[in-house]
């Protein structure tokens, strides 16, 4: 590793008991590669991005023990700087999503060690509105989907809670009008969700978008206009590249650019984190990011 100094970020109200044997299992892989390491808690929401909103240019890497909310704080503060450090996820949170795309193993002291001995790749950043995201953005079901997950559910399930909410939402999805225009030809749609995508992973389920890649400069956009479990489980279950037969149900488009109106507004999930709405304008900010990988990936 080239840069000596890094930051490193803990979600420190993540309710994990175990933080002090993360940063037991991570610090000394880390400090032995490094002369420095500054290690920050948060403790607010925000912090993380507050954080790494204020990284001088001493800092070359920010490294993430958190899970998907963290690391999306955290990407939202790095996005917007000029000069941007290199990015490393430690995975410690419920589905590690944006890692997996990364190829970055789930276990923390193996992750600490391939990011130390691995090398940089540069990422697309997904920019909505003036916030920013890795892994995805969606509304309708989706939306339904995270706020029907309650804390202890998650807890006590992990990725699994992802996925039975969803079929439980399911039944009660109704269908909604929108305007899309999608580099720059509008359409207008109904449809149960819409999923804008730069990851390949929601809920730990990989989604098999035949063409997914996260240093392409597209989109991936995913239309569901059909309600039905079978659709739903077939989605889940599929493997890569077979996703065209759902022509009718689901439409797969790539695009650099998307604007996004409803006719009422509807709350949208960006990385697992429901704060957003539309309308919103989705476009990419191709490579954007250094981001940490294992050596072999």
């Amino acid at each position: 590793m080239s840069h000596r100094k890094a930051l490193l970020i803990h979600n420190g109200n993540a309710g994990n008991k175990n933080i002090e044997k993360a940063l037991g299992t991570v610090v000394p892989v880390l400090s032995q590669s490094l002369d420095e390491v500054i290690i920050k808690q948060t403790k607010q929401e925000d912090d993380a991005y507050h954080f790494c909103q204020s990284i001088d240019d001493t800092v070359g890497t920010v490294f993430i023990l958190g899970g998907d909310g963290t690391v999306h704080q955290c990407i939202n503060g790095i996005s917007a700087l000029e000069k941007r450090p290199a990015v490393g996820i430690l995975p410690g949170g419920t589905c590690n999503d944006f890692s997996r795309v990364l190829g970055i193993p789930q276990n923390l002291a193996k992750a600490a060690e391939a990011l130390v001995s691995g090398k940089k790749t540069r990422i697309d950043v997904c920019q909505m509105n003036d916030r920013y995201f890795l892994n995805f953005w969606g509304i309708g079901l989706i939306t339904e989907t995270s706020n029907q997950i309650n804390e202890t559910e998650k807890a006590l399930l992990g990725k699994i809670s992802y996925f039975t909410s969803a079929l439980r939402s399911v039944s009660s999805a109704a269908s909604f009008p929108m305007t899309l225009t999608i580099d720059g030809e509008e359409i207008k749609e109904e449809a149960v969700m819409l999923l804008v995508m730069n990851g390949q992973y929601i809920g730990t389920n990989r989604i098999p978008l035949p063409d997914a890649s996260i240093e392409d400069g597209l989109l991936d956009i995913l239309i569901c206009r059909n309600t039905s479990l079978t659709a739903l489980r077939e989605l889940m279950s599929m493997e890569q590249g077979t996703i065209d037969r759902f022509s009718g149900e689901l439409s797969y488009i790539q695009a650099s650019r998307i604007e996004i109106e409803t006719d009422t507004v509807k709350k949208a999930d960006m990385d697992g984190e429901v704060y957003t709405h539309t309308p919103a304008v989705i476009q990419v900010l191709p490579q954007h990011i250094d981001m940490l990988v294992p050596a072999n990936e």
